[in-house]
């Protein structure tokens, strides 16, 4: 396989104008991705939710971001129909196009959205916000993937949702060979469905519920803030919320998330067939 000298890589901003860091961690993980593989790496934002723009083929990678509010709310707006267009689009593209790729990577909010699209689950909301650092399990498929290659299992990352999807159609999984990844990790205290983490959507296009950009210096900001402290302590207890400050700079912990999935989704797109 070849190797590009060059990437185009849009990035979807589907935080409809909330503040967020998101943006900033993707950001930086692309710059940095620069510099360590020596390429020129060129990367346009398209304000989806707020602003109606949205990325041409002219792309060789798309990460789509999280963002707040409803995933079912949306059915049959505009912006939504021209995500799942775009969806369409790439797998045609990647369908008669031998020698070459289109990749997308889809976090939290966009993930859900495309669960919805591809009928792979329930998408529900969850009886209280989850947020916070949590370990996430990988299945069987997902310890193969390459996606999670110098991950480990159990891996940590930071979760920020009010939704979530459960209850995998695995008809639909495999109608469309969709790949279950990664799930929460289990609570054997609580009765509940364990929600999907990770889905293999095709070959080229993968999604994660959880927030693989986050860093320690985002993660610190929204800590830090009044009304997510007192949440985590509502919920988690002070100990909790101390010990997930505490992990922020753990090598094992989010750093490494941050540095291993999506680098190795750019490695991948980085690459001709």
């Amino acid at each position: 396989m070849e190797k590009k000298r060059d990437l185009r890589v849009a990035v979807i901003d589907m935080n409809n104008g909330a503040p967020n860091q998101g943006m900033r961690g993707i950001g930086e993980i692309l710059t940095r991705f620069e510099s360590d593989h020596g390429i020129s790496l060129h990367s346009d934002i398209f304000d989806l939710r707020q602003k109606g723009e949205i990325p041409d083929l002219s792309y060789d990678a798309y990460i789509s971001s999280g963002g707040p509010g409803s995933p079912i709310e949306s059915e049959g707006e505009k912006w939504e129909n021209d995500f799942y267009n775009l969806l369409d689009q790439i797998e045609a593209f990647n369908a008669s196009h031998k020698d070459d790729r289109k990749y997308a990577f889809l976090i939290c909010h966009s993930f859900q959205l495309a669960c919805r699209k591809y009928k792979l689950g329930n998408v529900t909301e969850r009886r209280s916000n989850a947020f916070g650092i949590f370990p996430i399990t990988l299945t069987n498929e997902g310890e193969t993937d390459e996606i999670f290659s110098g991950i480990s299992n159990p891996f940590f990352s930071v979760d920020s949702r009010d939704w979530q999807v459960i209850e995998p159609d695995y008809e639909a999984f495999a109608t469309k060979e969709a790949k279950l990844l990664a799930i929460e990790k289990e609570r054997k205290h609580v009765n509940l469905e364990r929600c999907m983490m990770s889905i293999r959507f095709s070959p080229e296009i993968i999604g994660t519920q959880f927030h693989p950009e986050a860093d320690p210096v985002g993660m610190k900001m929204y800590l830090l803030q009044e009304e997510k402290k007192k949440v985590i302590i509502d919920t988690h207890g002070e100990q909790k919320y101390f010990d997930m400050l505490n992990s922020l700079d753990d090598p094992a912990r989010i750093v490494l998330t941050q540095s291993v999935i999506l680098p190795n989704f750019l490695k991948k797109a980085l690459t001709y067939l």
